[in-house]
């Protein structure tokens, strides 16, 4: 098929050698487009389709009512569309993931009942998942399928839960004897750790976002702008990194990597260390636990993590240096009126 040089307009002979062009706009209906290029009826049929009306992605295989039909509403709207590209993708994530078990249901048929029993079960994050049922059973209301959303007045329980995992010392020091400097692997563990940020944040940064002495972040969750001095140890692997490369981790291709491409080879070095259950996020909970370590006044670690509230802050360094807080709080019991001992009686 050969492309025609107008904008949306594909061109191709038909089996007896005549020229038929249509109109194909993603997310919009095919057109066949009459008369040739240059003539009044062409002009006039390329504009009415380009005034059409786009059509929803899925909208003509769901039913009207459906949680699938309610779903791609949600996707159709300037609220799904203003969002960042990350976080659209979070959302479509849990989203088609509820589609999967609950697409053919109508909307009304969800009640509290169900809707609580649904998040009791799901077995991943809770508060995403129920920020996005609560976004879309709202628009529901707004599009009037029902009059009140089943999220309404029910008590949702929080899952205990510690997140990932944060590396210990000893965990970042088998790593460090499994990969050494000038590697990849050792690299991507200093920039991970050293900046406290995550992988999203890590995979992109290169030389051109350095200046003597510091990185720039710019994070994808969020859009906080910082300067981050760069450590020692991180300015060590970065001198050992390659120079001609835009992005200071890169594939076995050549590539930059993706976010996730990024984490499940990161979990994979981890493993070939001796390291299960780590991951490339807990290495900016040790980020955050080192900072809390060395006396960092919260608003200091936020300046680095680039949080927004105290109470994200105390999560990521709830163990920060547990073992020598304990000891100085036994200690002082030592110098107290309690470190007398229990007289026996008689």
């Amino acid at each position: 098929m050969a492309r025609f040089r107008m904008k949306y307009v594909q061109a191709y002979a038909d089996r007896h050698g005549r020229q038929r062009y249509y109109y194909r706009r993603p997310g919009f209906p095919r057109v066949a487009l009459t008369g040739e290029p240059g003539s009044k009826a062409f002009g006039e049929a390329y504009e009415a389709a380009a005034n059409q009306a786009q059509r929803r992605i899925g909208e003509d295989r769901v039913a009207h009512g459906t949680f699938s039909w309610l779903i791609v509403q949600y996707y159709d709207s300037a609220a799904y569309g203003g969002l960042r590209d990350i976080t659209r993708r979070t959302y479509r994530n849990v989203l088609e993931r509820f589609r999967v078990a609950w697409g053919d249901v109508p909307v009304k048929a969800m009640t509290p009942a169900r809707l609580d029993a649904l998040l009791e079960a799901t077995d991943k994050n809770l508060i995403t998942v129920r920020k996005v049922l609560r976004l879309i059973l709202k628009l529901a209301v707004r599009r009037e399928l029902i009059k009140v959303s089943p999220m309404d007045g029910l008590r949702l329980r929080r899952k205990a839960s510690a997140g990932f995992r944060a590396w210990t010392e000893d965990d970042i020091a088998a790593y460090c004897a499994k990969w050494p400097t000038g590697s990849r692997e050792r690299l991507a563990l200093a920039l991970l750790l050293y900046t406290a940020q995550r992988r999203s944040d890590v995979v992109p940064m290169g030389r051109q976002h350095t200046k003597p002495g510091k990185i720039r972040v710019v994070q994808s969750k969020g859009g906080a702008h910082l300067w981050i001095p760069v450590h020692p140890e991180l300015q060590r692997e970065l001198d050992a990194a390659p120079k001609d490369q835009l992005t200071f981790l890169q594939t076995q291709y050549g590539k930059p990597f993706t976010a996730a491409g990024f984490g499940n080879w990161f979990g994979e070095k981890a493993r070939d260390a001796g390291l299960e259950g780590l991951t490339a996020h807990g290495l900016r909970k040790a980020g955050s636990r080192r900072l809390a370590e060395a006396g960092c006044t919260p608003h200091q670690i936020m300046a680095v993590t680039g949080h927004k509230n105290l109470s994200e802050v105390t999560l990521y360094t709830a163990s920060a240096d547990q073992e020598r807080l304990a000891e100085e709080a036994i200690e002082r019991t030592k110098t107290s009126n309690l470190a007398s001992p229990v007289r026996q009686n008689g």
